[in-house]
């Protein structure tokens, strides 16, 4: 459902349980805007958005994913669904971009006198998560191609302009090394997702029914996926 509130757009999803007392809104990055609530109509669900519409813009700033243009010290980094305080160091010592993590926050070190410094350090960052993506992701593969029997003829890491994932005429399976970046509720779903074109290359009703058989929430991660940049 969507409200309009001055010249933003809201969009937002609308659970309804019969064991709530309350009304419940949560603002989130990969699932947005959810409202939680006892039944009620379309148009009650939509007053309630549009009465904390400002809160609500608020948030949704506050989670967005975009670093807001170049990678200083402050900027939240994503990995694993959640985002990570930045601190970039300017070491001259440096002779390239040594990109850490651990766990808690992003340090990135660079020589002050690099050029191009931010596309170095966005270069540094790409190596980082292909890295990070064949150390998380391909466990994760190899999981669900044990569990579905679907067999790939290979599995490669690559990053993609627009697509979180891809299979090949050839039936390699190619993931995004950004994937890495959500939360691996959403890198199951594009696992899934890639492994049951091995039997259906088009999104016809049979495959989303293979995918179903696998994952039946696959049409709340495909909404949770279908709004995000790669």
């Amino acid at each position: 459902m969507k409200i309009r509130y001055g010249g933003s757009e809201i969009e937002f999803s609308h659970r309804v349980n019969q064991k709530l007392k309350h009304v419940y809104i949560s603002v989130d990055f990969f699932a947005g805007v959810i409202l939680k609530s006892p039944p009620m109509t379309q148009q009650q669900a939509q007053d309630l958005i549009l009465k904390k519409a400002r809160w609500v813009l608020g948030k949704l700033k506050l989670v967005s994913r975009e670093p807001g243009g170049n990678i200083v010290t402050g900027t939240r980094l994503l990995y694993m669904g959640r985002k990570y305080y930045t601190k970039v160091i300017e070491d001259p010592a440096e002779t390239k971009v040594v990109v850490t993590f651990n766990y808690s926050s992003f340090k990135i070190k660079v020589n002050p006198g690099s050029s191009g410094k931010q596309a170095v350090i966005s270069e540094a960052l790409d190596s980082f998560y292909r890295q990070k993506a064949e150390e998380k992701i391909k466990p994760r593969v190899m999981d669900w191609i044990s569990f579905t029997g679907l067999q790939p003829a290979g599995l490669r890491f690559r990053k993609l302009e627009k697509r979180w994932g891809s299979c090949t005429a050839k039936n390699e399976i190619i993931i995004n090394t950004h994937a890495v970046q959500l939360p691996v509720s959403l890198i199951d779903y594009i696992i899934v997702h890639e492994l049951c074109h091995l039997e259906h290359r088009n999104h016809t009703k049979d495959f989303r029914r293979e995918v179903r058989k696998y994952m039946p929430n696959c049409e709340e991660m495909a909404d949770r996926i279908s709004g995000l940049k790669c």
